[in-house]
C-alpha cells in the first residue's frame, strides 16, 4: 500500500471509507481525506486527516 502513494497515486477505497467513516461519527468532511501513514501492526491500517466542519457535532 505504501508503495501505491510513494508513485503518487491515491488508494480510492480506502480514501473512501475513510470519508464514509467521518459521515459515519456525524461529522461533515470539509476536504478530501489525506493520507498520512500506515500502522505497524497486523493488519496493516492506512492514517488519513480528515478536515471536518466545526458547526457539525456527532450525533
Amino acid at each position: 500500500m505504501r508503495d501505491v502513494y510513494q508513485a503518487g497515486q491515491i488508494h480510492r477505497e480506502s480514501r473512501d471509507a475513510a470519508r464514509d467513516e467521518v459521515w459515519r461519527r456525524g461529522r461533515t468532511p470539509a476536504a478530501d481525506p489525506v493520507f498520512v501513514g500506515i500502522t505497524n501492526g497486523e493488519p496493516v491500517r492506512l492514517i488519513y486527516d480528515v478536515d471536518v466542519y466545526p458547526d457539525t457535532t456527532p450525533h
